[in-house]
């Protein structure tokens, strides 16, 4: 701890005081000028020579004039008109460039209710940067910043977080941020995919089954549920989970316990919960597909993850930082007209077509440099062209031609193997059957 002895007269407990916090912490004056550092501070950020009275806004950012006189919100400005702590998220400078840290603001007064200092809590948003780097989430956007003010505000609490959003804006990477963001980051993050699971299927997997419990079930196996306890437990496509496991879904969230499959044993899990969905659950609860009690259950604090189509000012950082994670040994670099044409095209499928892209790119590319051509090149790669199974079924279709259920069930593996020709497991998750069944029905129905 260093503190600037001459611009105050503080005690040595008011001093020690910052070591007492949890996250990073500096006392500040009235003036913007730094007077302490606590350790997890210099760890994160650098050590300050206090001495030399800095200014926290030179400090985090850069500015030569407090954050407000620079067009952002400034905590300290905030705190000295309402008297009390303030919150904001800011974009800071670090040791590894700059990446978006929550700032609380607490104002200590002495006895007379005189302001003295602050204390300034920063605290950073896991996986998520304001600029190019090895990072999960990169941005600066409003629409961005606004999901991270949200993660990092329900991240240091156990309350249920609904995800919503699109596919491909990154929900599961908003879940690990929340993860990490809590106190149960150093237990695990467990993840289920709900989509195409079949009822049996879903409740083995979430709550494990015991050995005979069914055809297959040689051995004891723990569910997701117990791998969670004192972890996360996170639910992707929380909108498909069939209706009949939704009832069992909500018993586990309400209690906390829940069997095995084929097991009498009550047993019990202590999980934070986080959903996720691209569905309007809305709706379904209305249409009767999705229970209301289990709605109001999951989305105690909804979080919408912004589509691609909400933040194209990102498109260039989240370009270049999904570059950089896909090329270590090889650096590509996008032109300013490859960055342009980036920002002109419509993303529907979100981050997730905007990576695939850029990977398709990386293999046409001749030089570790992407131009504009080569873009249009990769867009013109991406239109999508019917099959002949495609055209087929439409001729059949047209005809009046229809076949029997057997036949058509015959048809659907067939196109599905021929997708995933080399992950049957895939292909029987998507059917909704096990990989057993998979092969007796492709025996069955060559």
């Amino acid at each position: 701890m260093v503190i600037a002895t001459d611009r105050y007269a503080l005690t040595p407990a008011l001093a020690r005081m910052l070591e007492g916090y949890d996250c990073p912490a500096i006392l500040v004056s009235a003036e913007y000028v730094i007077l302490a550092t606590n350790k997890r501070y210099q760890d994160t950020f650098g050590e300050v020579k206090v001495a030399s009275a800095p200014h926290c806004y030179a400090v985090s950012h850069g500015y030569s004039v407090p954050c407000d006189q620079a067009g952002e919100d400034c905590p300290l400005s905030a705190a000295k008109q309402s008297g009390h702590k303030e919150r904001v998220l800011h974009i800071h400078q670090t040791p590894r460039g700059k990446e978006h840290v929550d700032v609380e603001m607490l104002p200590i007064n002495d006895d007379d209710g005189e302001l003295l200092f602050f204390v300034e809590l920063l605290k950073p948003v896991p996986l998520a940067s304001g600029t190019v780097g090895d990072v999960e989430m990169a941005g600066s956007s409003d629409a961005f910043n606004r999901m991270l003010g949200k993660i990092s505000r329900v991240g240091s609490s156990d309350a249920a977080v609904l995800l919503l959003g699109e596919s491909g804006t990154g929900k599961e990477l908003a879940a690990r941020a929340i993860h990490m963001s809590s106190k149960r980051k150093s237990k695990a993050l467990v993840t289920l995919e709900c989509a195409g699971l079949t009822d049996s299927l879903f409740e083995s997997e979430l709550f494990g089954h015991v050995k005979g419990a069914f055809t297959g079930a040689n051995y004891n196996t723990a569910g997701l549920v117990s791998l969670a306890d004192g972890g996360t437990l996170f639910l992707d496509e929380i909108g498909d989970v069939p209706l009949s496991m939704q009832i069992k879904l909500l018993r586990l969230l309400e209690s906390g316990t829940f069997r095995a499959v084929g097991s009498a044993e009550v047993r019990s899990s202590d999980f934070r919960l986080i959903c996720a969905t691209h569905k309007n659950l809305s709706v379904m609860v209305e249409e009767g597909t999705f229970r209301r009690d289990l709605f109001y259950r999951i989305n105690v604090f909804p979080i919408r993850t912004p589509s691609l189509a909400q933040r194209m000012e990102d498109i260039p950082i989240l370009a270049s930082t999904l570059l950089e994670k896909m090329s270590k040994e090889r650096k590509f670099h996008l032109t300013e007209s490859a960055v342009q044409k980036l920002t002109e095209h419509s993303f529907k499928g979100n981050i997730r077509e905007l990576r695939n892209l850029l990977k398709r790119a990386t293999v046409l590319a001749d030089t570790n440099l992407i131009d504009k051509d080569l873009i249009i090149e990769c867009f013109a790669e991406d239109s999508i062209q019917p099959t002949q199974a495609t055209e087929e079924k439409s001729i059949r279709l047209s005809a009046g031609k229809h076949v029997d259920l057997k036949a058509a069930e015959t048809n659907y593996l067939n196109e599905l193997m021929a997708e995933y020709p080399q992950d049957k497991k895939k292909v029987a998750k998507i059917a909704g059957i096990s990989v057993r069944s998979l092969y007796r029905k492709l025996e069955l129905n060559p």
